[in-house]
């Protein structure tokens, strides 16, 4: 029977307390009958001079004695370690379900439904006259919320089955006979449970494999790595671990596995790889030994088996990079066998797909999620890797390559390039295919597709690298400040994409060996969150502003971008309607910022205020000039989109606001988190003005072809700059009527020229 919610909320862990210091004080206890048992009465058995049958059968009765009493506290113990361990967590997480259901649900306005079978429905309650009508902003947070207190179920639900099934083996059902299993905690208990699920292998039924998975996602957790490396030690080390989740992976994705079984193996694929992350992580007190990461490496080309007479047998990277997809890595395991795999790629484009079979259907392969690939290419692997482990990310983009040599040891000498930037922008970098699409070399647009995973996981990659966090992350309030390393490779991005946009444009007339789109093409997604990050430099590089400006500031160390470079790459990047919302949302809300600055902070500047705030709207204007421009020619030039698609493509956007409010503004010349909450004043009216202008910014295909300025997106960026005026006005209630009029037309004129200006440089920059 599950675990209720009432179960977790109402029980009094009180009693369980009480039970616990029992239980402990029962262990006090008879450690000292142990010990009296082995230096009393068990030492005096032993030196006495026993004759006839008391040499034998008293003196085994002694022994036996002595045992079953030593064998009681070794039970007793491992009773109350399971116990306090227990209690401990299960008090923690009673303390979260209160919190999330006292506080969270009840300033929400949301009830909590108690729905049995360990599940929770979370809703808001009509009121008389309410229309019921809720906000998209109240409908994910209800969805937060019915989620983190269903986790937190599940959590323990998973503690006190744990519990249960080592109390009762640790008993062994067995009244006249003690010394049974032995736990020195819970997790050994939970380790002991894994291994014992895992070495069943695909023989695991659906039940025994979701068992499995909730005992690897609850305690792959822990910050000192203790289960995560108990588990993967018990698989029996790296090729056994690799066996055993080749067997799985194929059992899930073959063509006759059923939906439950496909989920249940794509939630392994996550599971254990957020464990072998926490296993390898060398920071952690308990990890696994380093020569882990050099097995990995051996076995990666090396065919790995798992059956009898078994046929196609995968590369070990094949098997490997389906884990290393998930989970934050540390540098010193995963970057040598980023570095190797790359090489392997480098030399030999079609080592690993070569050992792909023929005939399989699309699922197959080691990489159950589908995401970017089958996983037979382990280079999309293992840059999918490094998207989810920021500090990896950015030593493998910003420090020298090693060269590795095909059996995964270090060679000497370097591997014939100064970095992986330079090698992945490579015009003859080759990226490969990765799929399984039935015809897919007939299929032009599923080939094409297949040619983007590559790019997309490279541009995931760097956005790790370059914003210190992994790239699918939808935190708010984690803004990291860029350090120098990181701030170089973004100056070295533009200047990569400025000088050579082929690499990421699309090909009107096929102009890039015979393509009609950049080898990076893929990329572009990426490259506009990486400006949004980076919106303070690219502010700056607009119209060149002095460093020592604190009207601009960058977040921590700054990129230095080159003007013509950056005008070049946001032209290119900005065709992209995911790219294009990330940079008019973060240019928005970063001009917004600084508009707030000029009017309501303190300044010793003689200049006049409106010419300020003129100042303050035009570099942020000239990017909309761009972005309008970059837009137009995605519909109309090259009609890879539609003015629909950019729409719907900022709804999602909102992380961006809140990030860049975050960041905060101040006169040293960087930006720096803000305590608590970003400026909730402005959020919310932020992100609605800019859906209005992003909306407002089209323009038709007659103007587009005339070359016309795009009267529209103008017109948007009018309306931004007014609307950050009015937004840094609301605070003040010092500035008069005629003097806010003053501003307002500033910024609009302001807003007018520089639009133009960045729609000017945008053409021209597109016709080189």
């Amino acid at each position: 029977m599950a675990l209720t919610f009432t179960d977790l909320i109402e029980v009094d862990l009180g009693k369980l307390a009480t039970a616990v210091s029992d239980w402990k004080k029962a262990v006090d206890g008879l450690k000292m009958s142990t010990e009296s048992a082995r230096t009393g009465m068990q030492a005096k058995s032993d030196s006495a001079r026993w004759a006839g049958v008391n040499a034998t059968v008293t003196r085994e009765f002694v022994a036996k004695t002595a045992k079953e009493v030593s064998d009681l506290h070794a039970e007793a113990n491992s009773i109350y370690q399971v116990l306090d361990d227990g209690h401990t967590q299960l008090v923690a997480l009673q303390k979260r379900m209160r919190a999330a259901v006292g506080d969270d649900a009840s300033k929400l306005g949301i009830r909590v439904e108690d729905i049995g079978d360990g599940k929770v429905r979370c809703f808001f309650p009509h009121v008389r006259g309410d229309t019921d009508e809720r906000t998209q902003e109240q409908l994910d947070a209800r969805q937060e919320l019915e989620n983190r207190i269903n986790g937190i179920l599940a959590e323990a639900a998973e503690v006190d089955g744990s519990v249960a099934r080592a109390l009762a083996k640790s008993h062994g059902n067995d009244r006249h006979n003690a010394g049974h299993s032995t736990y020195g905690s819970l997790n050994d208990a939970e380790v002991e449970r894994a291994v014992e699920l895992a070495r069943k292998g695909d023989k695991m039924s659906d039940a025994e494999l979701r068992e499995l998975n909730v005992l690897l996602r609850y305690n792959s957790k822990e910050d000192d790595g203790e289960f995560a490396t108990g588990f993967y030690k018990g698989l029996g080390g790296p090729e056994k671990a690799l066996q055993f989740y080749a067997a799985m992976s194929i059992d899930g994705t073959s063509g006759d596995a059923t939906k439950t079984r496909l989920d249940a193996v794509q939630d392994l694929q996550k599971v254990m790889g957020y464990t072998l992350a926490n296993a390898t992580n060398s920071h952690h007190a308990h990890h696994l030994p380093d020569d882990w990461g050099a097995q990995f490496r051996r076995l990666g080309t090396q065919q790995i088996g798992w059956e009898r007479g078994q046929w196609n047998k995968p590369y070990g990277y094949q098997v490997l990079g389906g884990l290393l997809r998930y989970g934050n890595y540390d540098s010193k395991f995963l970057n040598p066998i980023a570095e190797h795999i790359t090489q392997l790629h480098k030399k030999d484009p079609y080592f690993f797909l070569s050992n792909k079979p023929a005939g399989n259907p699309d699922s197959y392969g080691f990489n159950p999620s589908g995401k970017l690939g089958t996983g037979n290419d382990p280079l999309n692997s293992v840059l999918e890797s490094l998207g989810h482990s920021p500090e990896a990310a950015q030593k493998f983009f910003t420090e020298p390559p090693t060269a590795y040599n095909e059996d995964g040891t270090e060679k000497k000498g370097d591997p014939g390039f100064k970095s992986y930037l330079d090698l992945f922008t490579d015009k003859d970098f080759e990226w490969t295919v990765d799929t399984n699409a039935t015809n897919v070399l007939a299929d032009e647009d599923k080939s094409k597709a297949a040619l983007n995973f590559g790019p997309e996981a490279l541009g995931h990659a760097l956005e790790a690298a370059t914003t210190g966090r992994p790239y699918d992350s939808d935190a708010t309030a984690d803004a990291i400040k860029h350090s120098g390393p990181q701030a170089q490779l973004v100056h070295d991005i533009v200047d990569k994409f400025g000088e050579s946009p082929d690499l990421i444009r699309h090909n009107e007339n096929g102009d890039l060996d015979g393509e009609e789109t950049g080898p990076l093409y893929g990329l572009r997604g990426s490259l506009g969150d990486i400006t949004a990050e980076y919106m303070g430099d690219f502010q700056r590089a607009m119209y060149q502003e002095d460093p020592s400006s604190d009207l601009f500031p960058t977040f921590g160390t700054a990129a230095d971008l080159d003007p013509n470079h950056a005008a070049r790459f946001l032209g290119e990047v900005g065709q992209d309607p995911d790219a294009y919302s990330a940079i008019t949302t973060a240019q928005q809300a970063y001009t917004t910022d600084v508009v707030d600055h000029v009017i309501n902070g303190s300044s010793h500047s003689t200049a006049s205020l409106d010419g300020r705030v003129g100042d303050a709207v035009a570099p942020g204007s000239a990017i909309a000039g761009i972005m309008s421009d970059a837009r137009a020619h995605a519909i109309y030039h090259y009609h890879t989109a539609s003015d629909t698609g950019f729409n719907e493509a900022a709804a999602d956007k909102q992380k961006w606001v809140n990030r860049i409010l975050g960041m905060g503004i101040e006169k040293v010349g960087e930006r720096v988190p803000i305590a608590g909450a970003p400026l909730e004043w402005a959020s919310e009216d932020i992100q609605e003005s800019i859906m209005k202008s992003i909306e407002q910014d089209t323009s038709n295909e007659a103007e587009t072809e005339a070359g016309d300025e795009y009267t529209q997106g103008r017109t948007a960026a009018l309306d931004s700059a007014r609307a950050a005026v009015d937004h840094a006005l609301a605070k003040n209630n010092t500035v008069d009527p005629d003097t806010a009029d003053d501003l307002r037309r500033a910024a609009r004129t302001s807003a007018g020229h520089s639009h133009s200006d960045g729609a000017q440089w945008k053409s021209e920059s597109s016709k080189n």
